[in-house]
């Protein structure tokens, strides 16, 4: 036996809470206390080993630093793969971490650059269920589940394939939960707590087996940990913190009957781990000479000192005595099962190697096989693979089972690890180009550009660490970057004038058709209906109006037209986007001195913001959301001059607004006559940016469906067909009957006060006395979706006149505030094809630079609402794609919609989907557009119905609508 105590391996001084070696010994973890945090390290496994590598100063030692936890990290355990790293804390978190190729070195933050990465693992997922301390984690079988335990006295049992999905919580215990252990063949898990009692729960239905308190009625305190291990053959579990007369020992709880007749004793004070040896050994132990087949367990205590046993002996392997000046805390076996790792809560390591005769020959994967199939019926291989797919589903049809093996064949071969993909170029800002520009008092200012150093992977699992040096160089090459200077004048915050080339107009933006109301969402009419008054001005006069102004001003921006507010008449629109225009660029032709406007503008500016005592940043973002958040004036016309003779204008009405509640509830019907329950619940937390939710009950079927919102509801009405959403903001949510948001964000002149659904139709009347109405066609119908606005006159709560006004509502495609629709832009280069322009959608995205952290509060939800919000924001991008008229990314958002729709296994939204694009498969009167936006809608059906044959769950889904889809008679060539 070999041992050794590396010094190099520490946290400075602070305690060292787990370890854990990588499945292929190339390097290990350690997680603990650090400076201002927890602290999570990577270390190289060379120089513990080899002597020469621990001598060599350009080796190097530690490997990677993440700092990331809040408080100190108790556990950390490497998946059984080695793709992952798991981490738990007294921060109440659990994070996920995964290797990142191609990443480069870095240095550890706050070291100064004293400490370099080597290697980089970033934090994929971050993990929040309990509600306590986690101290103890463990990997299931084959990877499928991840178990941890916490002092809130629950289980949280992860799956590991759909991170952070939460498959169960186990309340079973009464005291802080400190251990847990996967059984070897999948079938249990056990846990050990402080309420003195170690329980055997049930995989099959996480329903408690078996619970064994005897062994631990006389354990008086307690430890930081009680770390159990179970034996890789599945025989035995071993304990810590037993007792036997009084004694400390680790009590041994037999597979079959759960019997607690044997224990490991010796220990002066409690064991606070157990960690068996991976390998299943076989050895000659007695004197007639036949191999026996055994495990081999290490046991730490708080009384400094480590015993390794073997299940076929009564006395232990070796005991080391004094190893560390305080309590082991945990205990780390190699793969190979020769090699050992130790930690201790005096900061420090001791690493232990045996030879093959001082612990016998590890069985092959035959011999294992043979054991299992003796012991449990079935082969380790078997079982094993069980776990990987724990249901198995069977395919009911023959072109389901086409489907899936066409979807083998097309997947793409895994590549070669040794010889690793080289990362691709980065496809942004040019590297070896820098643009010079002037401020409007004659200064230099240089366009930052963002410069990816390296493309990040993370894929697959670390290749081993091998013995490689780490160097760095330097030359005196001259920069070879280029030097742009342009003849323009930028206000600070604000981009420079971009060329025609890459600019997007007003009338790029305004679709050249409607979309039609059977798609995503409702078309504008072109005419009002019999016994209304005719409008003056439709959606469709305005985007015309728009697109004449834009012959006159040829440089407007998407962003200016976002940024300006809507003015009384097409030539006050004019005038104020030119205004806008002229303070964000000046033409090439005029010299810096010409443009004092600008300069006295900007001094304004300055002078308002030192008078106030707030930063630039701040006034810009006050700018930019007044810009986008500013409401539209009512236009004039001779029905207000009417009003105003009468002392009823409009603009003085003011109708109260109901303040934000908890709470709101609406009743409907729903199919076939049963009750609905709708009720918005709004997240009253004053800080940071929240999601709300509105949740569809239905008697008997509970929660139905469930839809996040981006601001608190203030109005919420409902019928059989739609619901209807007011929210603080200004804006409306229409969803249909199965959660499915059919149009954009709506933005109304100032807050709903009333809001009513009846049928189809829709209401809302306005703080400053306006009538919205909308009529959503039916799903299959073939009426055009109308959109109305009147004005109404209210005197002691009466109706006074309905007249009809010539405005329509604004449909919010990006904001900067909706972490709904924040969490989209991260989508929104995902789903670009390599190679294509970027979108109208993509190009409103790309405006707002600011939602990252708002964009983070989306990971640290429950599941059901990250896959609330996920849904919600992947129904806006359709719809909004839709609006804007755009084909390829209509086409795309569907795409990815249907894709996570399967993902999840949300079928009633599926079916929804299926049936917009598929119309009525038989004739019938009702009218149905089969095409939307110049493409069939059957043709996009069975381009995206594969993604729903990909999931066997939804298999009967995918043959119902193929079926139909082969019925159906071909659609009349659009005019």
């Amino acid at each position: 036996m070999k041992l050794l105590k590396p010094s190099w391996v520490n946290h400075d001084g602070k305690p060292i809470f787990s370890i854990d070696i990588h499945p292929d010994g190339s390097r290990f973890a350690t997680g603990g206390q650090g400076k201002n945090s927890g602290k999570v390290v990577v270390w190289n496994m060379g120089p513990v080993k080899n002597e020469e590598d621990e001598k060599d100063v350009n080796m190097p030692k530690m490997l990677c630093t993440m700092d990331n936890h809040l408080a100190c990290v108790n556990c950390v355990r490497w998946s059984h793969s080695g793709r992952y790293l798991a981490s738990g804390g007294d921060d109440k978190l659990v994070m996920i971490w995964q290797f990142s190729k191609y990443g480069g070195s870095s240095s550890a933050f706050g070291t100064g650059g004293k400490v370099e990465n080597v290697e980089q693992w970033r934090c994929v997922y971050t993990l929040r269920g309990h509600s306590g301390d986690v101290l103890d984690l463990a990997w299931s079988p084959q990877d499928t589940w991840v178990a941890t335990c916490s002092v809130d006295n629950s289980v949280v049992i992860w799956n590991a394939n759909k991170f952070p999905e939460i498959v169960t919580v186990i309340r079973g215990h009464n005291g802080l939960v400190k251990g847990v252990t996967w059984d070897p063949v999948g079938r249990y898990l056990a846990t050990q707590s402080d309420d003195k009692s170690l329980r055997i729960w049930r995989t099959s239905d996480w329903h408690e087996e078996y619970a064994i308190t005897k062994a631990f009625e006389e354990s008086g305190g307690t430890t930081l940990v009680l770390r159990l291990g179970w034996s890789p053959d599945g025989c035995c579990i071993v304990s810590a913190h037993a007792t036997n007369n009084s004694g400390p020992t680790a009590q041994i709880i037999e597979r079959d009957g759960w019997k607690t007749n044997l224990d490991f004793v010796g220990h002066r004070k409690a064991i606070t781990c157990t960690r068996f040896n991976k390998c299943v050994f076989s050895k000659a132990l007695k004197k007639n000479g036949k191999p026996q087949q055994y495990a081999c367990c290490a046991v730490g205590s708080r009384d400094r000192s480590l015993s390794v046993w073997l299940t076929a002996l009564k006395r232990p392997l070796v005991v080391v005595h004094d190893l560390f000046s305080n309590s082991i805390l945990d205990i780390s076996w190699s793969t190979c099962g020769t090699q050992m790792l130790v930690c201790s809560w005096d900061g420090t390591c001791a690493y232990l190697e045996f030879a093959e005769p001082e612990l016998g020959k590890p069985l092959t994967d035959e011999e294992k096989d043979a054991l299992f199939k003796k012991q449990y019926g079935q082969t380790y291989t078997s079982l094993m693979s069980r776990h990987k797919q724990p249901k198995t589903m069977i395919v009911e049809h023959a072109d389901v089972l086409q489907l899936q093996r066409q979807r083998v064949a097309d997947a793409p071969e895994p590549t070669d690890a040794a010889s690793p993909e080289k990362p691709l170029p980065y496809q942004g800002c040019p590297t070896n180009k820098q643009i010079e520009t002037r401020t409007p008092d004659g200064r230099r200012r240089i366009t930052p550009l963002f410069i990816a150093s390296q493309q990040i992977d993370l894929g697959g699992s670390p290749e081993p660490f091998k013995s490689r040096h780490v160097t760095s160089y330097s030359c005196e090459q001259k920069s070879k970057i280029v030097i742009e200077k342009k003849d323009e004048v930028t206000m600070s915050g604000l981009p420079p004038k971009e060329s025609s080339q890459s600019g997007t107009t007003v009338a790029d933006v305004v679709p050249a058709a409607n979309p039609t109301a059977e798609g995503f969402v409702a078309e504008p009419a072109k005419t009002a209906t019999s016994g209304d008054e005719p409008l003056q001005s439709t959606p469709s006069a305005n985007m015309a109006t728009m697109t004449s102004i834009q012959a006159k001003t040829p440089h407007v921006k998407v962003k200016d037209v976002l940024g300006a507010r809507m003015v009384t008449s097409s030539s006050e629109r004019a005038e104020k986007i030119s205004k806008d225009q002229d303070q964000v660029t000046t033409p090439k032709t005029a010299p810096v001195s010409a443009i004092s406007g600008l300069q006295v503008k900007r001094k304004a500016v300055d002078a308002k913001t030192s008078a106030s005592k707030r930063s630039r940043k701040d006034w810009e973002r006050k700018k930019e959301k007044e810009a986008l958040g500013s409401p539209a004036p009512v236009p004039t016309s001779t029905t207000d001059r009417e009003l105003s003779n009468q002392g009823l204008s409009s603009s003085s009405i003011q109708l109260p607004v109901s303040k934000p509640q908890r709470v709101l509830h609406a009743t409907t019907t729903g199919e076939k006559g049963c009750k609905v329950n709708v009720c918005v619940e709004n997240n009253m937390t004053s800080t940071g940016p929240t999601v709300h939710t509105v949740k569809y009950m239905q008697d008997g079927k509970g929660v139905v469906w469930e839809a996040a919102l981006g601001s608190r509801g203030i109005q919420l009405a409902a019928s059989r067909y739609i619901v209807c959403v007011g929210c603080e903001d200004r804006s409306v949510v229409m969803l249909s009957q199965g959660g499915r948001r059919l149009l954009p964000s709506m933005v109304l002149s100032t807050p709903a006060a009333l809001m009513q659904c009846n049928g189809h139709c829709a209401m809302a009347i306005t703080a400053d006395g306006s009538v919205f109405v909308w009529n959503l066609q039916k799903h299959g119908g073939g009426r055009q979706g109308t959109w109305r606005r009147r004005s109404v006159c209210v005197r002691t709560g009466t109706f006074l006149r309905l007249t009809a006004h010539a405005m329509a509502c604004w449909l919010q495609v990006a904001t900067c505030d909706d972490i709904v629709q924040l969490s989209s832009r991260q989508s929104a280069t995902a789903v670009q094809d390599t190679g294509q322009p970027p979108g109208l959608l993509q190009q409103l995205y790309s405006i707002h630079k600011r939602s990252g952290r708002k964009v983070l509060m989306i990971h640290k939800m429950s599941p059901a609402l990250q896959q609330a919000s996920t849904a919600s924001h992947l129904e806006s991008e359709v719809a909004a794609a839709l609006a804007l008229g755009s084909t390829a990314e209509y086409r795309r958002r569907v795409t990815a919609y249907v894709r996570y729709l399967s993902q999840e296994g949300l079928e009633s939204r599926l079916r929804e989907v299926c049936d917009t694009l598929l119309g009525p498969t038989y004739k019938t009167t009702i009218a149905w557009n089969p095409y939307i936006l110049g493409f069939s809608k059957r043709q996009l059906l069975r381009e995206v119905l594969p993604l729903v044959g990909g999931n066997l769950q939804l298999q009967r889904l995918y043959m119902e609508y193929q079926r139909q889809l082969d019925t159906a008679s071909p659609p009349s060539k659009p005019h």
